[in-house]
């Protein structure tokens, strides 16, 4: 059985991913990109869907660390004759993907097992192994290869290649593992203590350029380094995550594959990489976003691969029985198909804060033109919502709110950079999707904004009408809807995306959404609740694992992360409660201060 997701850490080369578990169990790996068929999977399935597991013999005591400002993962093992430590990482810069493991004796004795089980295609494709005359290890399926090179003596047993050794203090034992395509050359072997050198300069020169100084620091700085680990270096894209099918509900179907580019949360994610100081990222991905939607604005896609995929037909892989038994495994996301109306204004928003922020000019603006041309034909349409539901289009309140953002930015950037644009047009449709919603979004039974027109129930999307600057953070209308937020969708002290239902296989509930606490942290910022925002931020902040990490949602009951792991969106919204709470240049700060701006010059 796969370790719990807390257990895990990433390590990766900004082109693909791996999770480490606290044994030193690679468990999870794509080659050579996110979204490449696994060639480690036992996360989703068994051991025998391939594994790399690397550990001491007689372990009393485990503890790890990431080297700091860096994402070098060092685990350490101690045992009755010493102690070692396994250093994983993958060189950022190279033609192949490379995962390099060091065994490094620190203390005594220790005795060490190996057991490699590569299986090709999502744990299916066993490969054919033969040693090369350079004592290598060739593992190849199809177009794939894996070239294995180490100094200790290893075997083949049951298709696994196994290897028993001791480490002395002061001695070092090095692996590396090399992706490539079948058909052509694999490349001389690293020089392993170069790279690691390399490796480790790279990521602390990345890391030096965080504007963000102030309190939680250190968790800017590890959920930065967990966003551009997640960021495509060649093309800009940002995946939501490294895994798919982690469930939302212990044990049950709610499984989705997150390697992919999400519009929504990679327009969160510039926020806050803008706001932590990051420019050169924020150009990379406009870059990205200009290349994935070129064509017609109607078929514009919600996601994208990371080189701006459109096809992300979605099936299942039967052959795995799903994290824990939470099946089906699913690849490829049936979102990519969806209407979803927030992603308008969310790109509006971005590319207006980019203007404001990082002074990028009128950069991109006809492309913007062109998308809310569109939007002003459809966006009186139902939608499938943020939370991309699957059976039916509602009247979401927020998809509304976000089209109203989407001319709102719009207009405020034309007016800044003096852009000839249809404004009087546009400001009127402004304040028809205004009053619509405060009209057919307020519920003034209950007090409050509400899911979709002509509901009562609650959304915790509807926490962001204040953030976004559609009203104030003190009108009457919004406070009333933050106490029915509290009252009917805090759980745990953490926030709940909406009301679950039941999962039908496993009897089990969705965990707290994360990102949606940290709305809530931003709101009380907003409207001067600081004690009670620092209060929530810290109950998220309690709930990274031991190196720093969080996935997409929390457990209550069962006290653990649940959900896609690492996820992106969690670690950009904890960096901008942060900066919102502890600086005066936060996203959400700026658009407020922006809009009072506005009405003393009215």
């Amino acid at each position: 059985m796969p370790s719990a997701i807390d257990d895990y850490a990433m390590i990766g080369n900004c082109e693909t991913a791996a999770l480490v578990s606290k044994e030193g169990s690679v468990d999870w790996m794509c080659v050579p990109r996110f979204a490449s068929p696994a060639c480690f999977a036992a996360l989703l399935g068994s051991s025998e869907n391939g594994h790399w597991q690397l550990g001491a013999l007689g372990t009393t005591r485990i503890s790890r660390r990431y080297r700091p400002h860096t994402l070098i993962l060092e685990t350490q093992f101690e045992t009755s004759g010493g102690q070692v430590t396994l250093i994983d990482f993958m060189p950022v810069q190279g033609r192949h993907p490379t995962l390099i493991r060091i065994v490094r004796g620190d203390r005594g004795t220790v005795r060490m097992q190996m057991d490699l089980v590569i299986r090709f295609d999502y744990g299916l494709t066993v490969p054919w192994i033969r040693r090369a005359k350079d004592g290598s290890l060739g593992a190849i399926g199809g177009p794939h290869r894996l070239t294995f090179r180490t100094s200790v003596p290893v075997e083949g047993r049951d298709l696994h290649t196994i290897s028993d050794f001791s480490v002395k203090a002061g001695q070092q034992v090095q692996f590396e593992l090399r992706y490539s395509n079948s058909f052509r050359g694999t490349g001389s072997s690293t020089n392993i203590s170069a790279s690691l050198k390399k490796t480790e300069q790279w990521w602390r020169t990345w890391a030096a350029h965080r504007k963000y100084k102030g309190a939680h620091a250190d968790v800017v700085e590890r959920s930065l380094i967990t966003l551009k680990a997640l960021t495509n270096r060649h093309t800009g894209g940002i995946v939501a995550a490294p895994t798919t099918s982690l469930p939302e509900k212990p044990g049950g179907q709610w499984n989705w594959d997150y390697r992919y580019c999400w519009v929504r949360d990679a327009t969160f994610i510039l926020l806050g990489f803008i706001h932590g100081g990051y420019h050169e990222e924020a150009r990379l991905w406009k870059d990205w976003l200009v290349h994935a939607l070129a064509g017609s604005a109607n078929q514009m896609q919600v996601v994208y691969g990371v080189n701006g995929e459109r096809l992300l037909k979605e099936w299942s892989v039967d052959w795995l029985s799903g994290y824990r038994q939470a099946s089906p495994v699913r690849v490829g996301n049936a979102a990519s198909e969806q209407l979803q109306l927030d992603i308008y204004g969310e790109l509006a928003d971005v590319l207006h804060q980019a203007r404001v922020s990082a002074q990028t000019g009128a950069a991109h603006f006809d492309f913007q033109i062109t998308l809310l041309h569109h939007l002003e034909k459809i966006w009186r349409q139902p939608d499938h919502g943020i939370w991309e539901v699957r059976n039916k289009k509602l009247q979401f309140t927020h998809s509304k709110v976000m089209s109203w953002v989407a001319f709102d930015r719009t207009i405020r950037s034309a007016e800044r950079l003096g852009i000839k644009a249809p404004l009087e047009r546009w400001r009127s449709i402004r304040q028809e999707i205004h009053d619509q919603v405060c009209t057919l979004g307020f519920n003034s039974r209950i007090g409050s904004f509400v899911q979709s027109y002509g509901s009562s129930e609650m959304d915790a999307s509807l926490l962001l009408l204040p953030l976004v600057g559609f009203l104030p953070p003190n009108d009457p209308r919004i406070v009333g809807t933050v106490r029915r937020i509290e009252k009917e969708l805090i759980r745990g002290g953490l926030v709940m995306r909406h009301k679950s239902e039941k999962d039908k296989k496993s009897g089990e509930t969705e965990g707290a959404f994360l990102p949606c606490s940290c709305w809530l942290v931003d709101y009380y910022e907003l409207a001067g609740r600081k004690k009670e925002a620092e209060r929530l931020l810290n109950r998220v902040l309690k709930l990274k694992n031991d190196v720093g990490l969080l996935s997409e949602e929390y457990h209550v009951e069962k006290k653990r992360l649940v959900g896609n792991f690492p996820q992106a969106l969690t670690h950009v919204a904890v960096v901008n409660s942060i900066i919102n709470l502890y600086s005066t240049t936060g996203p959400a700060k700026q658009r407020s201060q922006e809009k009072d701006q506005k009405k003393q010059v009215l």
